[in-house]
């Protein structure tokens, strides 16, 4: 089985997708994009991308990759992730100027940022801002990322759990073609109707009440909603899509008629898939 990623190694990407997959090949590629597109044209079985962290919230890119693409959620999984300030060797906390990370890891860092005065510059992952650091040789510039990525890129930590919130989080999915999915008949997803979660997309008309009349639709059939939120349409200016995960499976007789009442307040629906809660992965 092949796997892709968005990173090099020592990305929180990386070390999600050897936990989940640690079988698999793992192709590294340096988009979000690229790592989904190589689903869509059979390069890779599975694609392992970031959608959501507790601290800093969704993950953009991602959710519009979910609602504009064919592939489907078989899974989620959730990363504790501990960032780490890093240097090369001989270089000190109180020598840094310049922090180098993904925009995630910035943001869930901010206030350690702020109080120290850093100057800040994104990277397309941590792992490749270590590597930058390392290669740039200053002791005046540090990196944000795991502490595994200071081994492999022969860095200094230089402050520990510099995260923001000490329950610092981020879920990953794993998106695969709908097809192999829904073949997948060993899957227990797709077999029980509770202890599972859904994902929905879907736009409504704009007119007065849709939206309500959409979210009622859920309630009407016992469906609680553990979280809502929007995103602009890139083909319609101020015009949204909107992203839900439910409670239940969306693959049982219950669903199927909720489903075709969704239909009708909607302007367009998508399936993202079933998937079980709670999944932890642990780095120890």
């Amino acid at each position: 089985m092949k796997v892709s990623y968005s990173g090099i190694e020592g990305s929180f990407a990386s070390i999600a997708a050897s936990l989940i997959c640690p079988d698999a090949e793992r192709i590294s590629y340096r988009t979000f994009q690229e790592a989904y597109a190589a689903v869509e044209k059979d390069i890779c079985e599975a694609a392992i991308l970031p959608i959501e962290n507790s601290y800093a919230g969704e993950v953009g890119q991602v959710t519009d990759l979910m609602f504009h693409g064919d592939l489907i959620v078989a899974g989620v999984y959730e990363l504790p992730v501990v960032h780490y300030l890093m240097g090369i060797e001989g270089s000190r906390a109180d020598q840094i100027k310049t922090v180098l990370s993904h925009p995630q890891a910035l943001e869930q860092c901010s206030e350690y940022i702020l109080s120290h005065g850093f100057m800040t510059q994104s990277c397309e992952n941590t792992a490749r801002a270590a590597r930058e650091t390392a290669e740039r040789a200053d002791v005046s510039v540090a990196a944000i990322a795991s502490k595994l990525t200071a081994r492999l890129y022969g860095l200094t930590v230089l402050e520990e759990r510099i995260n923001d919130s000490p329950d610092n989080t981020t879920r990953f999915a794993v998106l695969k073609k709908q097809a192999q999915v829904l073949s997948e008949e060993a899957d227990p997803c797709y077999n029980v109707e509770d202890n599972v979660n859904s994902i929905l997309m879907f736009t409504v008309r704009h007119t007065s009440g849709t939206l309500a009349r959409a979210l009622s639709v859920l309630s009407d059939f016992g469906y609680n909603m553990r979280m809502i939120r929007s995103r602009p349409l890139k083909n319609k200016n101020w015009e949204y899509y909107f992203y839900t995960e439910v409670e239940g499976s969306l693959f049982t007789e219950k669903a199927k008629q909720m489903l075709s009442g969704l239909r009708y307040e909607c302007g367009e629906l998508k399936v993202l898939g079933t998937y079980q809660p709670g999944l932890q992965l642990s780095q120890e």
